[in-house]
Formats: C-alpha cells, sequence, structure tokens
C-alpha cells in the first residue's frame, strides 16, 4: 500500500466498529485487530463467542477496546442489545473467522450475540478465516464463502504459514495489520467495490483495477503463463513431443484474468478452440527454443511467472531438410538428441525482487513420499517460489480434466494438497500465489 493510502487510513474519522471473535487458536490474534482500530481512534465493540473467551479473557478485550464486552443476548435486553450494536455498526469485523463460524454465518443462525449481531447489521461485514488446510479446502467450507461472498462480505486471507502443531499451510490468519488495513479501506471505499466483486472476487487495498475493469487479488498484477507441450522436429513430418493437452496452464491463465491479472499465455501445441475466447493474450509457439524465447520476451514485465507447458528436454541434432525414409534405417534407427534450455532454471536465475517464479513438475512416481522427494530434489536444483508437483501416467493428469497436486515451497515443505478438476486446481495455485505476492 502507498504512502498516501496509509496517511489516509491514519486519518480516517471514528467509526464504530464491531469486532467479532470466535473460537479458534488465532483469537490470541484478534487482541491486535482491536488495539490497531483504537489507537487509530475509533469506537471499537467485542463481541466474542463462548469459543473465544477459552483463548483470550474478557478482562483484556475490556481493557483494550475500552467498552464493555458481553457475549449473552440476556445482556442489556432493555436496550435489545443483540440487535443494537448491529445496527450501530460502521464497520463489522470477524476475526477469526473459525469454519464453524462461516458456516453459521451463510446459514444466518443467530443462537448467540455475534450471530444477531450479524443479521441486524447493514454496515460491511469483513471476515478473516483462520483454519487447517483440510478444513478450509473443503467443499462445504467453499460453498460456504461462495454464498457469503455474493451478499457482499469481504474476505481477507487466510494466508500460508505455520499453523497449530507440526501443520503448515493455508489456514494462518492474516496479520492483524492487514486485516485492519484491508477493513478500513472497504469501509473507505478504497477498495473500489465495497460490495465485493461482481464475480464473487474480493477486493484488495493496494491492487488496480485490471484491464478489463475486474477488481479481485490479481487486478493489475501481469502474469505470464506457458502451457501445452512442446515439439521438436526430426524432420518436416517427424517430431519428438509429450502428451500435454495444456488444458492445466489454459485453466491457470483463464483464472488469473477472472481475478483482474493482465494475462499473458505462451501455449505449445494446443488446440486452438480452447484459447479461443480467453480475455488474454495468446502467444503460440512450437518446440522448446520458440517456447524459451516467447518467455523470456514476456517475463521482464511480468510479476508473476506460471511454468505450467511440458517443456521437452532434449531435441534431435539435426533437423531434416526432407522425410526420413525408413528403408534407408534398417531394422533400428539411432537418434542423436542434444538438451534443450532448462527455462524454468533460466526464469529463477534471472527473477527480480518481488517477482513470483512457479515452477511444474509432471511425476509418475505413484507413491506420495517419494513423488514430494522428487519434487524437493527439483526445487532444490531450481528454487522457483512455488513447486507445483503433479502426478501424470497413462491415466493421470496429461489429457485428463482432473488433476491432483502437492505445492512445495523452498526448502521442500508441502503448503498445499488437492485434487479436482484443472479448474479447481488453478484456483488453488493462484491462491498461493495472491498470498505470495501480498
Amino acid at each position: 500500500m502507498s504512502a498516501v493510502n496509509e496517511a489516509a487510513l491514519q486519518t480516517v474519522r471514528p467509526r464504530t466498529v464491531v469486532v467479532g471473535i470466535t473460537g479458534g487458536i488465532a483469537a490470541y490474534k484478534a487482541v491486535g485487530v482491536v488495539r490497531d482500530l483504537v489507537k487509530r481512534g475509533h469506537d471499537v465493540h467485542v463481541v466474542p463467542t463462548e469459543g473465544a473467551l477459552r483463548f483470550v479473557g474478557l478482562p483484556t478485550l475490556e481493557a483494550l477496546s475500552r467498552n464493555p464486552v458481553s457475549t449473552s443476548v440476556w445482556d442489556d435486553v432493555a436496550e435489545v442489545r443483540h440487535v443494537a450494536l448491529g445496527r450501530r455498526a460502521d464497520l463489522v469485523v470477524i476475526a477469526p473467522a473459525t469454519a464453524d463460524s462461516l458456516a453459521k454465518m451463510a446459514a444466518g443462525l443467530a443462537g448467540d450475540l455475534l450471530g444477531t449481531t450479524l443479521l441486524a447489521t447493514e454496515a460491511p461485514v469483513v471476515v478473516a478465516p483462520a483454519m487447517h488446510p483440510q478444513m478450509w479446502e473443503h467443499p462445504a467450507t467453499r460453498a460456504n464463502l461462495a454464498t457469503l461472498r455474493a451478499r457482499g462480505v469481504h474476505v481477507v486471507g487466510p494466508v500460508v504459514g505455520a499453523l497449530t502443531g507440526d501443520d503448515a499451510g493455508i489456514g494462518r490468519m492474516s496479520e492483524p495489520e492487514d486485516i485492519v488495513r484491508a477493513a478500513l479501506a472497504v469501509l473507505d471505499g478504497d477498495s473500489g467495490d465495497t460490495h465485493g466483486g461482481a464475480d464473487g472476487t474480493d477486493a484488495v487495498p493496494g491492487r488496480h483495477t485490471g484491464a478489463r475493469g475486474e477488481q479481485g487479488d490479481l487486478a493489475g498484477v501481469r502474469v505470464v503463463v506457458s502451457a501445452g507441450g512442446t515439439r521438436e522436429p526430426l524432420d518436416p513430418v517427424r517430431f519428438v513431443g509429450n502428451r500435454s493437452s495444456g488444458r492445466q496452464g489454459i485453466a491457470l491463465a483463464a483464472e488469473a484474468a477472472r481475478r483482474g491479472a493482465d494475462v499473458t499465455l505462451v501455449v505449445a501445441n494446443t488446440d486452438p478452440g480452447l484459447t479461443a475466447d480467453l480475455p488474454v493474450e495468446v502467444v503460440r509457439v512450437g518446440s522448446a527454443q520458440e517456447l524459451a524465447a516467447a518467455v523470456h520476451a514476456a517475463a521482464p514485465a511480468a510479476d508473476v511467472v506460471v511454468m505450467t507447458a511440458a517443456v521437452a528436454d532434449y531435441r534431435p541434432a539435426e533437423v531434416l531438410e526432407s522425410k526420413l525414409k525408413k528403408e534407408q534405417q534398417g531394422d533400428r534407427m539411432t537418434l542423436e538428441l542434444v538438451k534443450n534450455p532448462d527455462v524454468l532454471a533460466e526464469l529463477v536465475a534471472a527473477r527480480r525482487v518481488g517477482q513470483v517464479i512457479v515452477g511444474f513438475a509432471a511425476e509418475t512416481e505413484p507413491d506420495r513420499e517419494a513423488r514430494i522427494e522428487l519434487g524437493r530434489a527439483k526445487i532444490a536444483r531450481k528454487p522457483a517460489d512455488l513447486l507445483v508437483v503433479n502426478h501424470v501416467g497413462w491415466s493421470h493428469g496429461f489429457e485428463r480434466e482432473e488433476n491432483a497436486i502437492e505445492v512445495l515451497v523452498p526448502g521442500g515443505e508441502v503448503v498445499r494438497e488437492t485434487s479436482g478438476s484443472k479448474a479447481d486446481v488453478a484456483t488453488a495455485v493462484l491462491d498461493l500465489v495472491a498470498t505470495a505476492l501480498a
């Protein structure tokens, strides 16, 4: 965020802010949200659930907010407190928002003071989810979030990081200062859309509107995606190639564009119909050398480069001008190959500060742990910001509508695992990219 926007948030006129705290371990970080809002001069009222008070004591919340704290609809009945707070609020922030609380919000349940406050308010609502990766990725949680977004609820985070126990991955609550900054930007309209994007995406402070006028967590971000499989010519008729259809890379390009990014898609030997309606710049290539040239031409201006393409490791040492005749070869033929450029390694070596590089590693190894070890070896050699290991084989990955991935970061930690349609995988990968950019 620019210094101008930061100053604007510091000087915003005082508002009445309700901070809802639900029962997750990240509740301790909500103390920072309350403190920051009070320091900025706002009138803060904390509404914890009973579960939240198992993590943070009521005296702490009253001392920091400088207001009485209650969890019961039976307190201050004469004031009709269970609706009064919601009516008075200029902004409601739920931090952390557990999977359970998101489900209750989506269902419109009002079994406690926080539930009634949410139903009674007409103020903007901002939620900061916090949960384990499996809970975040569960179809029920995704459906609940889609429902809430459709109602205009804004979502901040979660981010990738350490969780409880030895777990790590996406699901860590955003930092208090980031939550406050995003919430106040929503309140003052700095996001450009105080009710979220028309397509269900969230407005994110500090991002600019994309070329198509959409607003999302990649708005204004320049993204280069490579897709498809290269073909290395042997003669005018034959080539050495692979079975990649390009569908995963095309799904990534489509999802990045939907989230507001300016996208350049470098495609090798894909069905033209797959890219016909995409709102992206399409650059068509054939061989690994052509793909390398196109990607290197686009990469310097890119904020993100996603190397999904299956790039041939080797090419024929000699390309014949006329068709090779089998009669001239006998029963066996020896083909000399030379190594192609390692495009991912070159991108990582040339990466500028702030640029995010995502590599893909197609592996046939069926055992998960062995496959992850192969990914760890690759990211050690070519330390991209994210390495997506996808399981391929005769009946997996290539030429299929579904995919299964593990995502690694430098050091070898697995930060995300998911499977499903290639559109689902694209969403999961770009969630991590948006977090890395932030």
